[in-house]
């Protein structure tokens, strides 16, 4: 049957894919859900669409959302492991994603594996105007979320992340900056309400 090579190895792979539904990332819902790394995504591609049009320099918003889609698909394989870990796991997590993409690309086949593959590299190298786009959205989406999620869930660390962590990758642009600080802003109020002043600290958590 025509196709059918194609077919059977789309169909494994989104098998594979499933498992993005299925890791969770270290965020909370607001109903008290861990949140899972395929929800993160989806969260960010609907910010590209509603953030690109404000946009000081133009992106190619659907290149932006596929390199949305596919920026955690290593995770399927190596599992997600949170910014402020300090474990073997975190030292290893570069090599351990370096080796997952390819991987990917092997079992995808030529030609959708290299574009998979090239996608995921050029988010990670955020040199483009959609890589950084959407390198901002990941970092921004995240703060949302603790945002919307109860303050017991925040740790120590992530009292400081508003800070760097999300003004870095938003400082190219104006709408961005202005995003980030309305974020900030909420993630201030909701430290003040937990009984916690906001302050920023000169040390980053290691990563």
């Amino acid at each position: 049957m025509a196709g059918a090579p194609a077919v059977g190895t789309i169909l494994d792979f989104l098998k594979l894919s499933e498992g993005l539904k299925r890791e969770l990332r270290h965020s909370w819902l607001s109903d008290g859900r861990r949140e899972s790394v395929a929800e993160h995504s989806w969260q960010m591609a609907l910010m590209a669409i509603l953030v690109h049009p404000h946009l000081e320099e133009p992106v190619d918003l659907g290149r932006t959302l596929e390199m949305i889609v596919v920026h955690d698909l290593v995770e399927a394989l190596v599992g997600d492991v949170p910014y402020f870990d300090t474990s073997e796991r975190k030292r290893l997590k570069q090599a351990r994603e370096a080796a997952a993409i390819l991987e990917i690309e092997a079992r995808l086949g030529p030609p959708t594996g290299e574009r998979i593959k090239a996608l995921f590299l050029e988010f990670e190298a955020r040199v483009t105007p959609e890589a950084r786009f959407a390198g901002a959205l990941d970092n921004l989406e995240v703060q949302i979320q603790h945002n919307l999620a109860d303050f017991s869930t925040w740790t120590d660390a992530e009292y400081t992340l508003i800070y760097d962590k999300i003004e870095r990758p938003c400082a190219y642009d104006p709408f961005l900056t202005a995003l980030c600080k309305a974020i900030q802003a909420e993630a201030e109020a909701k430290l003040r309400a937990g009984g916690i002043e906001p302050a920023r600290e000169t040390a980053a958590p290691p990563g």
